[in-house]
């Protein structure tokens, strides 16, 4: 009889930890509750065609109105038990190899602790690895109720706008999969590949577990606002961050194209949407805000930036060859920026157009 092999985090025991951690959010009456879900379903699902028009990325004609994602409600220990399918063997050892137990349960209480930091953080996520994935879907849309509700209160707009505006950058995503159902396994592929780095590196197993705890050393670190740390701190050398560079470059991608299509659906989708981005960009901005906590956990200041960067080049692009001639950036890997591209856009478009 064989045991399974232990990997640096196990990522069920992770998820119910942080499910343990974050606080609850908002305390709601049934109906309020009841009323807050059924806002942000049929959010979800109006935010669809606005965001076809504004990218050009329709699904399918056989698609539902309500677009091909399917849309789960959840609070915040269910998008942390989401996490676990979503990142379950990301730090799978390979040859059947395992970490001691020590190490995995160190691992794995760090993982769980910035899970719950997330968890109260994240207002929707686009999960391409669920099982709904494939077969024309792009996955299952989670918007976290607790979290969007808080936000809004927290930024005094509009509940019914805020609710489509977080919409139409999610199912901005669902439409970039649908157009181009290769990226999630591009990007998993490129993520596991710096990831197995990791456990492949001189000391194997034992300098893998000195990593986790270099992680948690970064993620205490964070905590106590040392300028700089982060999870990842340790954990990477200057090849393989130059490695998530590259992946971090589609991320800020996506991520900037989410950010340009909910807001140039402009006033007649979303009759304040610029009172949100204005008031989501200073919240953002303001130092000693819960937000600063997260930020520094997973080393966001530098990724913030370039999620902005993400979305000057989606601008810049459609200013030189239009809606259409970005939109080959889903045409295949080759063709997605590189991480000077990104900063660069005018080399991208001279290498895919010419």
């Amino acid at each position: 009889m064989t045991s399974t092999p232990r990997g640096a985090v196990d990522w069920d025991d992770a998820a119910a930890l942080a499910g343990r951690l974050a606080p609850p959010g908002p305390v709601l009456g049934r109906a309020e509750m009841a009323d807050l879900v059924g806002s942000l379903r049929a959010a979800a699902h109006r935010a669809v065609e606005p965001v076809a028009d504004i990218t050009g990325l329709r699904p399918p004609d056989d698609a539902p109105p309500g677009g091909t994602a399917t849309v789960l409600v959840v609070d915040r220990p269910g998008w942390a038990r989401s996490m676990a399918g979503l990142t379950e063997d990301a730090l799978a050892l390979p040859d059947g190899r395992s970490v001691p137990l020590a190490a995995e349960l160190v691992g794995s209480a760090e993982v769980g602790g910035a899970l719950a930091a997330l968890a109260t953080k994240v207002l929707g996520q686009l999960d391409p690895y669920a099982p709904e994935a494939g077969r024309g879907s792009p996955g299952r849309l989670l918007l976290v109720a607790p979290n969007v509700l808080r936000t809004e209160r927290d930024l005094r707009v509009r509940p019914a706008d805020f609710r489509l505006w977080v919409c139409l950058h999610e199912q901005t995503h669902a439409l970039q999969l649908t157009a181009a159902p290769w990226l999630s396994g591009h990007l998993r592929d490129r993520t596991r590949g710096v990831l197995a780095d990791l456990s492949g590196a001189p000391g194997g197993v034992r300098a893998l577990a000195g990593r986790v705890r270099a992680a948690a050393t970064g993620t205490w670190g964070a905590v106590r606002g040392r300028d700089g740390a982060s999870v990842l701190d340790g954990m990477l050398d200057g090849d393989q961050r130059s490695r998530l560079d590259e992946v971090t470059a589609v991320m800020a991608l996506l991520e900037g194209h989410a950010d340009v299509a909910m807001d140039a659906v402009g006033p007649a989708v979303v009759p304040t949407v610029r009172t949100i981005r204005r008031r989501f960009e200073q919240r953002r901005a303001e130092p000693g805000t819960r937000d600063g906590l997260v930020r520094r956990l997973l080393g966001m200041d530098a990724k913030l930036a370039q999620y902005r960067d993400g979305a000057r080049f989606v601008r810049a692009v459609t200013r030189q060859v239009g809606t259409d001639g970005f939109n080959a950036v889903w045409t295949g890997p080759g063709a997605l920026p590189s991480a000077r591209e990104i900063a660069d856009p005018d080399a991208w478009v001279r290498r895919v157009h010419g």
